[in-house]
């Protein structure tokens, strides 16, 4: 039986922890996780990004984080994956994939918003 998005969303959500401000910005800080911001160019240079966060759009995320991908950004080495768009789907949905992948720790930040209003820096998009 198909499912919906809503229903594959809550599934990511079920299987991506997701964390507070104060935990990602804590993880950055420590320089322990690499970030990704999975939304649009224009999206992202409307309002910033985290800091040293990998700008990858949804749409090209599996060809830009395979394992075997010679695209593969050397920061996802890091130990931890954090997620994060606009409003946390994508960055659900994302998530769920890392792990299929093979990612170990992956979690999801939620929006964008959720990190700037909890005070976390900014980088111009």
């Amino acid at each position: 039986m198909p499912k919906t998005v809503k229903e594959m969303v809550a599934a990511a959500n079920a299987a991506v922890p997701r964390i507070s401000a104060a935990e990602a910005q804590a993880l950055h800080a420590k320089g322990e996780a690499v970030f990704i911001d999975l939304r649009e160019p224009a999206e992202i240079a409307a309002s910033g990004k985290v800091p040293g966060a990998l700008a990858i759009p949804r749409g090209l995320l599996e060809f830009r984080v395979d394992p075997e991908s010679p695209a593969r950004d050397p920061a996802l080495g890091k130990p931890v994956v954090v997620t994060y768009c606009a409003s946390g789907g994508r960055a659900a949905l994302a998530g769920q994939m890392m792990q299929e992948l093979g990612y170990a720790d992956v979690r999801n930040l939620g929006g964008f918003k959720d990190w700037a209003e909890g005070g976390g820096p900014v980088e111009k998009g």
